[in-house]
């Protein structure tokens, strides 16, 4: 008896242990399947991490995130482009981290509201900079609410809006003058002046020479706006410089003559460049036309080329005219600059010859510049492509 009772006991305690081995087995299979669980959860979560914030540096509005106490948790690669930052500004108050009026109150209110708040601020350094800046603290029960800010640089938008407005009021200026001149002498011809053969045919001329200042006033408008936005298509081919610039003597010769300006050509024989002859000739056309406009009485206005040896021609216009003030030379070729309003007005000029001429020019891929100091005359030169030789 005593010795199945021994044999039962064993064989419990072999059945109890070979249990318990069991069970340490399944145990430290399940704690491994639950660390490597855990472990491929947190790759996940590394890499879905690593993964958003690769998609915030690759946006290009600046993004700063802050947390309950305002000290700054997230920061994206824009914003401190943005900023300059060379150190993280994590864990970092926002004012320390960014000194920009009246940024502490946005955030106020976008926490107060709940609600996207946004504003402007100007940015003087590194650099001025204009920006947009959106706000918003969304709320979720149970989550620290964050605050996120988007900055939006708005630099080169506001720049566009200036050029466009001052665009609109020249524009507005330069058709109200004819149209004001030419609606004045027609009510006085209407008025009775007609019957005066004398004064009606030199109001008619005057509404004739207004009529035509309209007309070459939206033709350079329109040849500015088919330029700028690319729909002017170039015919580009082999074209010499010479017979193209004869052309533009011959059409300019009687309005020289009235100011007894000489008009000279110095080109090479065979000097082809890789050019729409039509839209050079006009770019050359418009800057001898200026000279002649601009320059001496009893002067000369030249036209000159030569190889540069990089693969362009310097084509120039040269005048002994009053010349340009070195701070007026870079905004010259800008629509509408004048340098003298009140000669350029009695000229009649549109104001747009030398933008259309830099138009031209870029778009042959070639640049153009102005070298001049007053009293000494002026120097236009284009940088044009030659055209390749064929063997």
């Amino acid at each position: 008896m005593e010795t199945a009772l021994i044999t039962l006991a064993l064989g419990l305690a072999l059945g109890l242990g070979l249990w318990a081995v069991q069970l340490r087995r399944e145990l430290a299979e399940a704690r491994a399947q639950l660390d490597r669980c855990c472990a491929e959860q947190e790759e996940q979560s590394e890499n879905q991490l690593e993964q958003h914030h690769a998609l915030l540096d690759s946006m290009t509005e600046g993004v700063l995130v802050l947390n309950r106490d305002g000290h700054v948790e997230m920061t994206n690669a824009s914003l401190r482009r943005l900023f300059s930052l060379e150190e993280d500004p994590r864990g970092r108050p926002l004012m320390e981290a960014f000194t920009l009026d009246g940024l502490s109150a946005l955030v106020a209110a976008a926490r107060e509201s709940g609600e996207l708040r946004n504003a402007e601020f100007g940015l003087a350094e590194p650099e001025s900079r204009q920006l947009h800046v959106n706000a918003i603290c969304p709320r979720r029960a149970g989550e620290t609410p964050q605050t996120i800010l988007v900055f939006h640089d708005v630099t080169r938008l506001k720049e566009l809006e200036n050029t466009r407005r001052d665009f609109v009021a020249n524009v507005s200026h330069e058709l109200r003058t004819p149209i004001s001149l030419i609606k004045g002498f027609t009510e006085t011809l209407l008025d009775g002046a007609l019957d005066d053969p004398k004064k009606s045919r030199e109001f008619l001329q005057t509404i004739d020479k207004h009529a035509d200042r309209l007309s070459y006033l939206i033709d350079d408008l329109l040849t500015l706006s088919r330029l700028e936005s690319g729909q002017l298509a170039l015919n580009r081919q082999p074209t010499e410089l010479q017979p193209l610039a004869l052309r533009v003597h011959d059409d300019l010769r009687a309005k020289a003559a009235k100011r007894s300006i000489r008009l000279e050509t110095d080109i090479p024989d065979g000097l082809m460049l890789d050019a729409d002859g039509d839209r050079l000739q006009q770019a050359v056309f418009n800057l001898v036309d200026n000279a002649i406009k601009y320059g001496q009485p009893e002067g000369h206005v030249r036209i000159e080329a030569q190889p540069n040896g990089r693969g362009m021609a310097e084509v120039a216009v040269v005048d002994d005219g009053p010349g340009i003030p070195t701070t007026a030379a870079d905004k010259v070729f800008e629509r509408f600059f004048r340098v003298d309003k009140a000669r350029s007005r009695e000229t009649g000029g549109t104001g747009l010859g030398l933008a259309i001429v830099k138009h031209i020019v870029q778009s042959h891929g070639g640049r153009v510049r102005l070298e001049s100091e007053p009293s000494t005359g002026s120097r236009f030169i284009l940088s044009l492509p030659l055209a390749v030789k064929t063997a």
